[in-house]
């Protein structure tokens, strides 16, 4: 919801009353500034950052270079606040991980088909060095493109080398025929494989749906459609159900396997212009819905994914897909998912605020972004340049807009029970300094197992305050945390809590020290 027009001016306007009509926006305007100021530091925010490898950022690293690199991504996006890395791990229905399914990606190795040596694991290193920091793991796959070109080799293991059937040639690319049971099953085999068989946190797809169209050029789907569209009134509609039975096997699959994991999708930062659709965005260009047969709106409603971040790249004032409108519409449109917006650095740091062209569009994003109950966080694209810090940007989240750590949203309709207590809180001299020290709640299922703590500090007086996130100390999956004793003259309260899998946080147990 708005927070503007949720103020009672809009009602009393039209009195006629000109002093009362000023003394409204001025209210008006005041209670946004404050809102907004309010919003500034939420104690939960999904802060994200996608690592793409299809560009072949990576490619042909050497293992302990690629390591160096990955840690010191991480290390960076930690101290800028990012909570969740989503991390690219099948871009060519391959692997960034050890698959039986399909072979090692090119994007690693140089080479389709051949293992890193020596051997190692991309996705397992950066599960476990994202939960080290206290980061979400997602695991990005890309459900149709088998190749970015056609002049790229495919392994002999690949898939498309035992049953070619399956596939089809557009343009200069080639992809699983979505309309195939075949696709849609040896899709949902990978997520399959990689949610049994590592600690993801979610399973993200990004807009690469059916194919961004070429203009002149039909997508090859004659004989699927004369085989399998019996029912449809278009072909379009037909397309579109495709890609909804892919969402909704996935999703199911996934709950099946682990309740706890997460699906989202990052989709095209448009649903549908006004010239298609009167309930569509003010804006003129490509669909999801139209162009890439991705009804998003619909796997929302129909409880199909878990999250949802539309690629909201273009700039505030952008003559045929303006950011502030396109935010306005989505935040209005959320079908009761969590919404997060995806930010392109690059155009938010080279693009001039319109009505402050000495500073650039992060500063009016921000507050637009929280300005709204619907909008629960966002996705950096891409990741690289908030570690560049391209146009001061990772300074400015550090400095401001993540000044204080947040926690994750709550995903309330997966889980909302919160673990039990921690026990046993006790402040002990050990031979590595002073510590706070405590036990785990007992858990029955895995569900309510405590896997993060939350340290906050208070004043010896001060009113305990959970809600304020300045005063987080810590987020930790140890249980134990340094205390930073100096004279052991100034008494705190040090409260501890825990969050499960799905960041349900338990009551508090708290411990006075001197320090």
């Amino acid at each position: 919801m708005n927070y503007l027009l949720s103020l009672p001016c809009i009602i009393i306007i039209n009195n006629g009353n000109m002093k009362l009509r000023k003394f409204f926006f001025l209210l008006a305007a005041l209670s946004f500034s404050l809102v907004t100021q309010a919003q500034n530091y939420p104690k939960r925010e999904f802060r994200a950052a996608w690592i793409q490898t299809v560009n072949g950022q990576f490619k042909g690293m050497s293992a302990d270079k690629l390591k160096q690199t990955l840690t010191s991504q991480l290390n960076s996006l930690q101290e800028a606040g990012v909570n969740a890395i989503i991390f690219q791990v099948r871009p060519e229905a391959d692997a960034l991980y050890a698959s039986k399914l399909e072979p090692w990606s090119r994007f690693l190795t140089g080479v389709q088909g051949q293992a890193p040596e020596p051997f190692w694991d991309p996705m397992q290193f950066m599960i476990d060095e994202c939960h080290k920091r206290n980061m979400e793991f997602h695991a990005w796959i890309n459900p149709y493109r088998v190749k970015t070109t056609l002049k790229s080799q495919l392994a002999p293991s690949h898939v498309y080398n035992i049953h070619p059937e399956w596939f089809v040639t557009y343009g200069d690319q080639l992809f699983f025929d979505p309309a195939l049971p075949e696709s849609r099953h040896h899709i949902s085999m990978v997520v399959t494989d990689i949610v049994s068989r590592y600690d993801v946190d979610a399973i993200h797809m990004d807009d690469y749906f059916y194919p961004y169209p070429i203009k002149g050029l039909n997508f090859p789907d004659d004989a699927s459609f004369a085989r399998y569209g019996g029912g449809f009134d278009s072909r379009a509609d037909w397309r579109r159900s495709n890609v909804n039975l892919l969402i909704k096997k996935i999703h199911e699959t996934i709950r099946e396997l682990k309740p706890w994991v997460k699906f989202g999708v990052s989709p095209f930062g448009v649903y549908r212009n006004q010239s298609s659709d009167p309930l569509g965005s003010k804006t003129q260009a490509l669909q999801n819905y139209d162009d890439l047969y991705a009804d998003v709106l619909l796997w929302a409603r129909e409880g199909w994914i878990d999250y949802n971040i539309p690629q909201l790249y273009w700039e505030i004032g952008h003559p045929r897909a303006d950011y502030q409108t396109l935010v306005d519409w989505w935040a209005r449109n959320t079908c009761n998912r969590p919404l997060f917006i995806g930010q392109s650095v690059m155009n938010t740091v080279e693009k001039a605020d319109p009505q402050n062209p000495a500073i650039n569009q992060l500063p009016r994003k921000m507050a637009l972004q929280r300005a709204y109950q619907t909008i629960g966080g966002s996705c950096q694209w891409p990741a690289s340049a908030v570690v560049e810090n391209a146009g001061n940007y990772r300074d400015a989240l550090i400095k401001e807009y993540h000044k204080y750590p947040a926690l994750i949203p709550v995903f309330h309709f997966m889980d909302s029970q919160a673990p039990d207590k921690v026990r046993k809180v006790k402040s002990v001299w050990t031979a590595d300094g002073y510590m706070l020290f405590w036990t785990a709640p007992k858990a029955k299922a895995e569900m309510n197992r405590a896997v993060q703590y939350v340290i906050y500090r208070f004043e010896n007086k001060e009113k305990v305050n959970l809600e304020d996130p300045s005063h987080i100390v810590a987020i930790t999956r140890t249980t134990f945390y340094q205390l930073p004793y100096e004279s052991g003259k100034t008494k705190y309260r040090y409260v501890v809590t825990a969050l499960d899998r799905l960041h349900n946080e338990s009551k508090s147990a708290s411990k006075k020290v001197k320090l």
